[in-house]
Parts: C-alpha cells; sequence; structure tokens
C-alpha cells in the first residue's frame, strides 16, 4: 500500500501494527512488500477488515504470515473482530515494494 493519504488515523494505527509481521523469507516487513492492498476500521461495529495478498500462491508461509496480521492487529484491538481476507486481484508485483522496502532488500 504505497498511498495511504486516503486512510483514517485509525486505520494508519492499524497498518503500523501490521509493519511488525516480517516476510521470514525476504526479512522485510509486509506492508513494505506491498502484500497488504487494504484496511478498513468500522467503528460502529468495532471491526477490523484487512485485504492482503501473499508473494506467489504456493508460499510456504502465507498461512502463518495471514495468522500473524489477525493476532497483531486483535493485540492492539482486543474489543474488535479481526477478518483477514487473501485476494490475487491484483496479482502482486516488485513494482508494489515501497522505497523503503527496497532499501531493506538492499
Amino acid at each position: 500500500m504505497k498511498d495511504t493519504s486516503f486512510l483514517k488515523p485509525e486505520e494508519l494505527r492499524i497498518l503500523q501494527s501490521i509493519k511488525t509481521v516480517i516476510d521470514p523469507e525476504v526479512a522485510v516487513n509486509i506492508v513494505d512488500l506491498g502484500l497488504i492492498y487494504a484496511v478498513t476500521h468500522y467503528a460502529e461495529i468495532k471491526q477490523i477488515h484487512v485485504l492482503m495478498t501473499l508473494s506467489a500462491r504456493g508460499c510456504p508461509v502465507g498461512d502463518a504470515i495471514m495468522k500473524h496480521v489477525e493476532t497483531v492487529v486483535q493485540a492492539h484491538w482486543p474489543d474488535h473482530s479481526v477478518d483477514v481476507e487473501l485476494t490475487w486481484a491484483p496479482q502482486w508485483t516488485p513494482d508494489m515494494i515501497t522505497d523503503e522496502g527496497r532499501a531493506a532488500l538492499g
């Protein structure tokens, strides 16, 4: 998610918490890798929805990454339900990596 200007302050805080989730294969956080497509906070019903992808369909740690996202968000917002949705559209490409992610990759 390169452009975060449209996010509400609470959604930015959620995104910051997700930055603690590191892809173990490349040792870079999944936000800067461009794997997070959307974060939506529904304050009125206390729900958080995270739309994300993985770098490849056969990612051996995909389930663990998604569970980690759910765990991290739930830890910061224990009174909310958390829904992590996996999508393959649009397909992830290296162009989705942020400048910070590129710097971390070297």
